[in-house]
């Protein structure tokens, strides 16, 4: 799938998470909120998405208002519905289910003129996996600065 413009990202998600795998879906938005999203307005930190009646919705993300919307009065971090197959949503609770398993957003990005959200079927990191991360990331860096300087 080609992915277009990423309009939003969300950085630490793969810092603080165990990503398994990763699905498209489409989200349900207003005009000025479009608008705002492809100005580069919005904010994935803290958001994430819960299955609620059957559906999936999107928790948490700020997407500033459009200065020159008429109707000004909508809350930024209202919960969005997130559009997958009935298929797709049920897999999705059946692994959300799982101990330790949430849906998080990474990224936010256009296809097609369509608005998409990449959201991750994920498991949370503990403190030590983290260190570990970056005891590797320092490694890597020293053997790539070695390798640069000859004798």
């Amino acid at each position: 799938m080609k992915k277009g413009k990423i309009l939003c990202q969300n950085r630490k998600a793969h810092y603080n998470y165990h990503i398994s795998e990763t699905l498209e879906a489409g989200l349900v938005l207003l005009g000025h909120e479009v608008k705002s999203l492809r100005e580069g307005r919005a904010s994935l930190v803290e958001s994430h998405a819960k299955v609620k009646r059957g559906e999936i919705f999107l928790y948490d993300m700020h997407i500033t208002p459009y200065p020159y919307a008429r109707d000004m009065n909508i809350d930024p971090l209202r919960q969005r519905k997130l559009l997958l197959n009935k298929r797709e949503i049920r897999r999705l609770i059946g692994k959300t289910e799982e101990k330790g398993f949430t849906l998080i957003p990474t990224k936010v990005y256009l296809n097609k003129g369509f608005i998409k959200v990449e959201i991750a079927l994920a498991k949370g990191k503990r403190k030590y996996d983290k260190r570990q991360v970056l005891k590797e990331k320092e490694l890597k860096k020293e053997i790539d600065a070695a390798k640069k300087y000859k004798y």
